[in-house]
C-alpha cells in the first residue's frame, strides 16, 4: 500500500498509459505536502474526502495558453448535483510544470471552486512557451489531484505537424469506454470531441452500466449525469492525456433539439435548455467566453494551430431552424430546400465564410456534428435524407461548401460525428447536383459506444447510391489523424466490441488526402 505521505507524481508513460487515471488521489499532510505541493492555503473547515473523482482535464490550447479544469466532487453522483460539496467557495491550488516530478515549475496560483458553478474551476493559463508540453495539478482541502498531460498550439509562422484524434457519442448505459483509453495510448497532441459527450436518457432495460437518476431535465440532473461520466477511469484517461477541444450536439442537452424548439412539446425547455448549458460548461476545459448567459453559450469558436491547422468548431444546435419534414427521420420534402432556412444562423455562418476569406493555414477544418455531404439513404428511385443532418438546411450548406473551393481555403477537411458509424466522403459545391465538383473531404467518426457492439454491416447498396462516399463501418471506435503540410493522413480506428470491458484496436481503412487536392486516396 502506498504510503499516504509520499509525493504525488507521475511520468509520462504513466500518464498515457493508465497512471494518471488509475492512481486516483492520494491525501498528504504535513512536510509532505510542503514538498509536493507548496502553496499556500489549504482551505478552510473540515477537510473533505477525495475531491477529485472527477479527474482533471485541459482544452483550448493557444500558442501562449491553455485552460486547465477540474470539478470538487468527493461524492461525485449524489442525486443533488452538488457532489457532497459544501455550500461554501473553496479554494483550489494549482501548478505547471515542464517535467512530470514538477521540480521545474513555470507557473502556480490560486483558483476559488464556487458552489454557484458546481464547485468547477477553470484556469486560464498565459505566457507559456508555445508547441510545448506540460504537466499540471491540483490541490484543495488536503488533497492533491492526479497528474495530466497537456501542450500549448505552436507559435504562427511555424508549420510542423500533429498528431490528432476525434470522436462522438458516448453512451454510458451502452458499453464500456474503452475506445477512450486506446486513443489515449495513441498519444496524440490535441483530442476533438464533436458531441454527445453524455446522453439524457433514464436507465433501459438490456443496458451494460447502469445509468444513475432520470432523464435529466433539472441541474441536478445533468450535473449528476456528467460525474457519473467523468468517474470513468478510460474517459479520465483521456482527458489526462492531451488537452480536448469540445463541441455539444444533442444529447448533452435533448435529443434533436433546435434552438428554442424541443423534440417534443414541452413549456419547460427553455429551463432545461438553460440547466444543460451550465453543466455542460462546469464540466468541460472551456474558456471563459463560453460560459452561460441564461439560455445562451457562445460555443462556436476557432483555434489554431501553427499555421498548419486552422480549427472552425461549429454548433449546429443552438441556432438552427427546427427540422423540416415533421423531423420524421429519413424522407424528402421540399421544405428543406426553403433558401432562408438554417442550420448555423446567420451570425456564425458570417463568421465561418469571413473565417474562409481570411485563411492562411494549409488546413481548414470545421469541427462539427451532422452529415455534410450527400446521403441519400433510399437505395431504389426515390430520395431519403435524415432530417436533422445538413439535407435539411440544402442552401446554407452549399454556401459553406462554395466558400470551401472559393475562398483563401487551400485544403478544406470537414469532420463531423453524431451518426455512430464510420464513413468518408468527397464533398461536393453543391448538394442536389451530383455531378458538382468536389472541394473538401469529409471524415465521419463513429461512436465510443453509441449503438452498441455493431456488425460488419457495409451498406454496400448506399455506397453504390453515393458514389462520392467511400467507406462505411458499423463498429465502435474513432479516428486517429495526422496533419502535414503536404498530407492529412486519417485512420478509421474500430473496436470489436464495447459490451465487455478492455477490447483491442485495429483499423478498418485509412485514407490520404494530398496537399492542393480534394480526394480521399486509400492508404
Amino acid at each position: 500500500m502506498p504510503d499516504p505521505t509520499t509525493p504525488r507524481s507521475v511520468s509520462r508513460r504513466a500518464v498515457l498509459l493508465g497512471g494518471a487515471a488509475a492512481l486516483g488521489t492520494t491525501a498528504v499532510g504535513g512536510s509532505a505536502l510542503a514538498n509536493a505541493f507548496a502553496l499556500p492555503g489549504a482551505g478552510s473547515g473540515r477537510p473533505l474526502a477525495d475531491p477529485f473523482t472527477l479527474g482533471v482535464a485541459s482544452g483550448d490550447p493557444v500558442a501562449d495558453g491553455v485552460v486547465l479544469w477540474t470539478r470538487l466532487a468527493p461524492d461525485p453522483t449524489a442525486d443533488d448535483g452538488k457532489g457532497g460539496m459544501p455550500e461554501r467557495v473553496v479554494p483550489v491550488q494549482w501548478e505547471l510544470a515542464e517535467d512530470e516530478n514538477f521540480s521545474r515549475i513555470v507557473q502556480r496560483g490560486e483558483a476559488q471552486a464556487a458552489p454557484e458553478l458546481g464547485h468547477s474551476v477553470h484556469v486560464e493559463l498565459e505566457g507559456l512557451r508555445p508547441g510545448a508540453e506540460y504537466y499540471y495539478r491540483f490541490r484543495a482541502e488536503g488533497s492533491v489531484s492526479p497528474a495530466a498531460l497537456t501542450r500549448t498550439a505552436p507559435a504562427p509562422g511555424t508549420m510542423g505537424e500533429l498528431k490528432m484524434c476525434f470522436a462522438s457519442c458516448a453512451h454510458y448505459g451502452e458499453g464500456y469506454f474503452t475506445a477512450y483509453r486506446r486513443m489515449a495510448e495513441e498519444e496524440p497532441q490535441l483530442i476533438l470531441h464533436l458531441g454527445d459527450y453524455q446522453y439524457e436518457y433514464a436507465a433501459e432495460d438490456g443496458d451494460v452500466r447502469k445509468v444513475l437518476g432520470p432523464e435529466t431535465r433539472t441541474l441536478a440532473n445533468y450535473r449528476q449525469r456528467h460525474a457519473q461520466y467523468k468517474t470513468d477511469p478510460d474517459l479520465q484517461l483521456a482527458h489526462a492525456t492531451a488537452p480536448w477541444v469540445v463541441v455539444w450536439d444533442d444529447h448533452e442537452t435533448e435529443n434533436n433539439w433546435a434552438d428554442e424548439t424541443p423534440e417534443k412539446p414541452d413549456s419547460g425547455f427553455l429551463d432545461r435548455r438553460k440547466a444543460a448549458f451550465q453543466a455542460y460548461y462546469e464540466n468541460m476545459p472551456l474558456r471563459s467566453t463560453a460560459k452561460p448567459k441564461g439560455i445562451d453559450m457562445q460555443l462556436y469558436r476557432r483555434l489554431q494551430w501553427g499555421d498548419l491547422t486552422t480549427f472552425h468548431m461549429l454548433d449546429t444546435r443552438q441556432y438552427r431552424d427546427d427540422q423540416p419534414c415533421g423531423d420524421e427521420g429519413n424522407v424528402d420534402c421540399k421544405e428543406r430546400l426553403n433558401p432562408d432556412r438554417t442550420i448555423t444562423g446567420s451570425e456564425q455562418e458570417r463568421w465561418l465564410l469571413d473565417g474562409f476569406a481570411n485563411s492562411s493555414a494549409r488546413w481548414d477544418v470545421l469541427g462539427q456534428q451532422v452529415f455534410f455531404s450527400r446521403l441519400d439513404n433510399d437505395v431504389d428511385d426515390g430520395v431519403e435524407f435524415s432530417t436533422d443532418s445538413w439535407a435539411a438546411y440544402v442552401a446554407n450548406r452549399d454556401r459553406v461548401a462554395t466558400a470551401l473551393g472559393e475562398s483563401k481555403v487551400r485544403n478544406g477537411v470537414v469532420l463531423t460525428g453524431d451518426v455512430h458509424r464510420h464513413w468518408a466522403a468527397e464533398v461536393q459545391t453543391e448538394h442536389e447536383n451530383t455531378d458538382s465538383p468536389v472541394v473538401a473531404t469529409e471524415f465521419v467518426t463513429t461512436s465510443i459506444t453509441s449503438g452498441g457492439d455493431g456488425s460488419d454491416d457495409g451498406k454496400q447498396d448506399v455506397l453504390a447510391e453515393n458514389p462520392h462516399v467511400k467507406f462505411h463501418k458499423n463498429r465502435r471506435g474513432y479516428v486517429r489523424t495526422k496533419f502535414t503540410a503536404g498530407e492529412l493522413r486519417a485512420d478509421y480506428r474500430v473496436l470489436p466490441y464495447v459490451s465487455k470491458k478492455d477490447a483491442e484496436v485495429s483499423t478498418a481503412k485509412s485514407f490520404v488526402v494530398e496537399d492542393g487536392k480534394p480526394a480521399l486516396n486509400e492508404a
